[in-house]
């Protein structure tokens, strides 16, 4: 077996599914500029139309006019009055699945490791196979901790979710290149733990422990695949370019089943926030939420619907409907849209349905997933909604330089931002 170095790890989990006619998407690995044998597949594009001549058309639909329920709009007065309307109106179109009851949640392992507690959690939904889950806290805290609600990134590879952003003594080595691609070489779960949070690390649907095995579905969508072990490096590159290439299905799916991707992720979430506010050892008061790229879209909706994350982080995923439309869906899997919203809300009011609580956005300046125009615009958006609700001081937007990522940088902002308004 190869080492994965950190070269192998983005032809492996990128290069090669570009070539199968699969983007990696939502902070997919992306090709390293330093190496010319890497072509770049995410050209500079922003003024041609993904829909050719019928982008203009697209783009005209809603022109320049402010979506029906956003808090710009001038008939919108009171903040608490928007907030409950829009909130239902977004509920609503995403039709989250109902999963009433907390969980029984089992402790499949627990232990010491680099200063922190961790325990190994699984619990079962009402579908699907069980959910694994990472928790962490400081091995000598006491007491009830502010807690964080830690989001995985998609990163183009669904059979790994948290151990990408977790490090404990069972590491698999893929995630090493992963970690130091995205994060600079950091698990940041475990580093914001050892600042003094309780951190919970759910697996989202459908990765790691909630991934679509290809024993379960039918053979002619898996060919000669079968589910990969930890072991087999190279099946587990071929199981996620397999995955990506399913997306399409999972997503018209759950339209079938009359719901969407983003409700299933909220719903999930949810359990996960109700699970982490339940424990003796967090102050439910106190919770926030972050992750990077499809993390950062999970904060967007579990920031925007539910108001006790009190404070939340957003990285790598922000910019508006147009961007998507016009420039970016192909960086994009199908896990980001809710059908008819963008007539009611601009993708950053989103996230905006918080104000005023706490929220920050961190941006990657060169990020190939967004066109920094489009990025400017989101940021534009969200500042006047926050000021228009008297919160201007609670909404701040960074720009870092470089690609798609969260680095030591980023994260030491993040938890700044965290100390300030979880702990001040």
């Amino acid at each position: 077996m190869q080492k994965p170095t950190r070269r192998r790890f983005l032809k492996s989990t990128g290069l090669s599914l570009a070539a199968a006619g699969f983007l990696p998407v939502l902070g997919a690995a992306f090709p390293d500029p330093n190496q010319p044998d890497m072509p770049t597949f995410f050209p500079d594009d922003s003024n041609t139309s993904l829909i050719g001549q019928y982008g203009p058309w697209a783009a005209s639909l809603n022109g320049n006019r402010i979506p029906a329920l956003s808090f710009r709009e001038p008939k919108w007065k009171k903040p608490d009055k928007w907030r409950k309307t829009a909130r239902k109106r977004v509920l609503d179109r995403m039709a989250p699945p109902e999963m009433p009851g907390l969980p029984d949640v089992k402790v499949v392992r627990q232990f010491i490791y680099d200063g922190l507690h961790i325990e190994e959690l699984t619990w079962q939904l009402p579908y699907g196979p069980p959910t694994e889950a990472v928790f962490l806290k400081p091995a000598d805290a006491t007491g009830k901790l502010p807690a964080i609600l830690a989001f995985h990134d998609h990163g183009g590879n669904k059979y790994f979710g948290a151990q990408k952003i977790v490090k404990t003594d069972r590491q698999h080595p893929l995630m090493i290149p992963h970690q130091e691609t995205y994060y600079s070489g950091r698990a940041w779960a475990n580093e914001i733990a050892k600042q003094g949070y309780a951190v919970l690390v759910p697996d989202a649907f459908p990765f790691a422990s909630r991934r679509v095995l290809l024993k379960d579905v039918p053979q002619h969508l898996r060919g000669k695949l079968t589910d990969p072990t930890d072991d087999n490096h190279d099946s587990i590159s071929a199981y996620n370019q397999w995955a990506g290439q399913h997306e399409h299905i999972m997503a018209k799916s759950l339209f079938c089943a009359g719901t969407t991707w983003p409700g299933v992720f909220f719903a999930e979430d949810q359990k996960a926030l109700d699970i982490l506010c339940s424990r003796p050892d967090v102050d439910a008061e106190r919770v926030g939420c972050c992750g990077l790229s499809g993390g950062g879209m999970r904060t967007v909706f579990m920031g925007g619907l539910d108001e006790r994350i009190r404070c939340a982080v957003a990285v790598g995923f922000m910019t508006t409907w147009q961007d998507f439309m016009l420039n970016k869906a192909h960086t994009h899997t199908w896990m980001v849209y809710v059908p008819i919203l963008p007539n009611e809300l601009d993708f950053p009011e989103i996230l905006g349905l918080r104000a005023p609580l706490p929220t920050l956005v961190l941006n990657d300046s060169e990020d190939q997933l967004y066109t920094l125009p489009e990025m400017q615009s989101a940021d534009q958006i969200l500042a006047q909604v926050f000021e228009k609700a008297g919160a201007a001081d609670r909404y701040k937007c960074s720009y870092y330089p470089g690609p798609h990522k969260f680095d030591a940088d980023m994260q030491a902002e993040a938890f700044a931002w965290f100390d300030r308004w979880l702990k001040g």
